[in-house]
């Protein structure tokens, strides 16, 4: 059974993978550029539709940040992503 405990501990796992991600020089601009984008999007007040409007406001967190981190990962050479995945998750 997923708990809210496991949901936090993985979410804080990908956030340190992605902080690795972003401070590995063989990283492009680009995709570090996206994954900043994607975490300070998810974690700012500010969305691009409110979140006060009923499903709407909500979906756009559950689209927007999914998207970009997947674009940027794409980005990354598949070595320098495995290698960094490693460290993290093992």
């Amino acid at each position: 059974m997923v708990t809210l405990k496991k949901i936090k501990n993985s979410f804080k796992r990908y956030v340190k993978f992605y902080r690795v991600l972003t401070s590995d020089k063989r990283v492009p601009f680009f995709s570090k550029a996206l994954l900043g984008f994607s975490l300070a999007y998810f974690v700012s007040p500010i969305d691009l539709i409110p979140d006060f409007i009923p499903v709407l406001g909500q979906i756009d967190d559950l689209i927007l940040v999914p998207a970009t981190a997947f674009i940027a990962i794409k980005f990354i050479p598949k070595n320098v992503y495995e290698e960094n995945r490693r460290k993290v998750f093992g």
